[in-house]
């Protein structure tokens, strides 16, 4: 089980880690050893997410959440794949830490009377500015 907070544990069945080749410099290590992670995470299937962070977390996956709901994160910082594999599943987990926290609730307020002023007086400028320009060739002077 990966722990993510104290409600909301992930069964390790529902992660598939893939080791892949990375790109890159590296020399022949790079051409020869699969040490770069693919993670995959079934977000919009996993029983293991509350509703509310499964939708958050659907909406915040960017780039790394595919078409079917799927979380896919790549690793290949480190040389070895245990250290890819650690950082791939390190990152999930702060991708699911962010979306079980809850937006914060949005609270009224109200214009100051400066700001009200301010605007009011923006308003009589352009107003006369817009009077200053009308034509006049039917008036009497």
């Amino acid at each position: 089980m990966i722990k993510i907070t104290d409600e909301i544990l992930i069964d390790e069945q529902e992660v598939h880690i893939e080791f892949v080749r990375a790109s890159g410099p590296g020399g022949q290590n790079v051409n020869k050893v699969s040490t770069a992670v693919q993670l995959r995470f079934d977000v919009h299937h996993s029983a293991s997410l509350p509703a509310d962070v499964r939708a958050r977390l659907l909406r915040s996956g960017g780039r790394r959440m595919t078409a079917e709901g799927m979380l896919v994160i790549e690793a290949k910082r480190y040389r070895t794949q245990e250290q890819n594999r650690q950082d791939a599943i390190e990152r999930l987990v702060s991708l699911v830490r962010k979306a079980a926290q809850p937006p914060a609730a949005r609270k009224k307020t109200r214009p100051t009377a400066a700001s009200k002023m301010r605007r009011l007086e923006a308003k009589r400028y352009r107003s006369q500015v817009k009077r200053l320009r009308r034509d006049r060739s039917g008036e009497d002077y």
